[in-house]
């Protein structure tokens, strides 16, 4: 078992004004029916409200704590605004309790401070980076991961996706400066079984072993072969080897370079 490293976390509580108790579905619909399968139990968990947004434009902030949020594999900071606001936002590697960061159109090049794309130099690593200006982050919010500043070019900036795709995203757009934290998060091994449950997770029956009602996969005396000549999910979907991005998404003509598989 290798676990996630906690040594960089502030030791506080969670912001009661920015924290919400949910219950959990168990990959259930409203009619009750199992619509994502594989889902139930696990520990309480509750939501931490993130400001993807971080819309105050030139009011600098404190960082006061760096914590914990089992709902992300990031780690989030919390930030205490000079006006006296406060929120959280995703850290960036290297920001730690004390920092001052500060969201304005042109910001010093700082990890975890935030500004337009047409001001960040060639060569930088953004995250947290808007579709479209105004929108929030929306790209590049997983632990470990940033986006590189390529080029701009009519209004557009060209940025590399951690997924290796090249995209053009509007030079209006914000994006905060450095990679996401707790880039060690690849490299956690559950080791056993029941972490797996700790976290939501229920095991995972094979196809082969259901019965043909269960699964496309299923039926047959003893071990049989699929029966199909694709494989299927239990819905009958095909999976493996298929494109599943919808060929009419209105953000297709953004993409410059599509990623490496």
């Amino acid at each position: 078992m290798i676990g996630p490293d906690f040594s960089q976390l502030t030791k506080i509580e969670p912001l009661k004004s920015l924290r919400w108790h949910y219950g959990k579905s168990g990959g259930r619909n409203n009619q009750g029916r199992i619509t994502s399968s594989h889902r139930g139990g696990g520990v309480k968990r509750a939501y931490r409200f993130i400001d993807f947004r971080q819309d105050k434009i030139n009011v600098p902030a404190t960082v006061f704590s760096i914590e914990y949020d089992p709902n992300r594999s990031s780690r989030i900071a919390r930030l205490h605004f000079a006006d006296g606001g406060k929120t959280y936002i995703l850290a960036a590697e290297g920001v730690k309790a004390g920092d001052i960061l500060i969201v304005s159109e042109k910001a010093p090049l700082k990890p975890g401070n935030r500004m337009k794309l047409k001001n960040i130099p060639q060569g930088s690593i953004v995250h947290n980076v808007e579709f479209f200006p105004g929108g929030g982050g929306k790209m590049v919010r997983s632990a470990g991961s940033g986006a590189t500043v390529l080029a701009s070019e009519g209004g557009y900036v060209q940025l590399v996706m951690p997924s290796s795709e090249t995209r053009m995203v509007s030079e209006e757009c914000y994006a905060s400066i450095g990679n996401i934290s707790n880039s060690e998060h690849s490299s956690v091994v559950s080791g056993k079984a029941g972490r797996s449950r700790w976290l939501g997770i229920r095991p995972k029956v094979r196809g082969t072993a259901m019965n043909p009602v269960d699964h496309p996969h299923g039926g047959g005396e003893g071990r049989q072969g699929r029966g199909t000549r694709r494989p299927k999910t239990a819905t009958g979907r095909i999976t493996g080897g298929v494109k599943t991005r919808n060929r009419k998404n209105k953000t297709n003509k953004f993409i410059i370079r599509r990623r490496i598989k």
